[in-house]
């Protein structure tokens, strides 16, 4: 017999296997997900999810389609939070040492408590990445915060009110366009795709089933 869980998705008791991811034990257990579900492969952080567990009062953070259901699971997902994104255009923008100071001054109010690091649903040092955007390394702030998803888990936790995803995305954008040397061979590629040199190679990846897919990507050869 198929191992149940007992779980309460927005304060209402499914029974669910427990087999499944939370995205999916949702729409087992009836839910239509026309928001809060994008990617399904934890990339795209629209899935963000906050739950309890039964008898425990630690808020817990995750990526609904990433993390399995447990019995006693009290779950919702944030399908949006509403962090305060600044207007720029990053053509007209430079990195100065005030561009922080300017666009997001929020985050010299960081209090210390890492509550941004501790719910990270990708286990980013959050905190840390803040740090180096407050004394303006942004080449170091876009490594460190180079991986996130922008779910905004880390942003609905903050007591200062620090869009850490935007600040990130703003080292990103900066040091992208203006601090790293311009890539001359992904330059050339872009142009080779363009012109239709690798479209019978994309047609025969297309036509490959998904675990030699994943085979593939994790074989690859990574350029230093």
């Amino acid at each position: 017999m198929e191992k149940m869980a007992n779980v309460y998705f927005y304060g209402k008791h499914y029974l669910v296997p427990a087999d499944l991811t939370i995205m999916n034990a949702m729409e087992y257990a009836g839910y239509q997900l026309v928001r809060g579900c994008g990617c399904r492969h934890g990339f795209c952080g629209a899935c963000a999810t906050v739950y309890r567990k039964m008898g425990d009062t630690k808020l817990n953070a995750c990526l609904a389609c990433q993390t399995q259901v447990e019995d006693g699971m009290y779950v919702a997902i944030l399908p949006f939070f509403p962090a305060s994104k600044r207007k720029y255009d990053v053509n007209e923008i430079k990195p100065t040492e005030q561009i922080m100071m300017q666009l997001y001054p929020e985050i010299y109010a960081c209090i210390g408590c890492n509550a941004c690091t501790k719910s990270c649903a990708r286990e980013l040092n959050v905190m840390q990445y803040i740090a180096y955007a407050q004394r303006n390394e942004l080449e170091k702030c876009a490594l460190e915060s180079f991986d996130c998803v922008g779910c905004g888990i880390c942003v609905s936790r903050c007591p200062a009110g620090i869009s850490h995803n935007l600040v990130g995305l703003l080292a990103r954008r900066l040091t992208g366009k203006y601090l790293h040397p311009e890539s001359e061979h992904t330059k050339k590629r872009a142009a080779d795709i363009d012109e239709g040199k690798y479209d019978d190679l994309i047609e025969q990846i297309m036509g490959k089933p998904l675990d030699e897919l994943k085979e593939l990507y994790n074989t690859r050869e990574i350029e230093k």
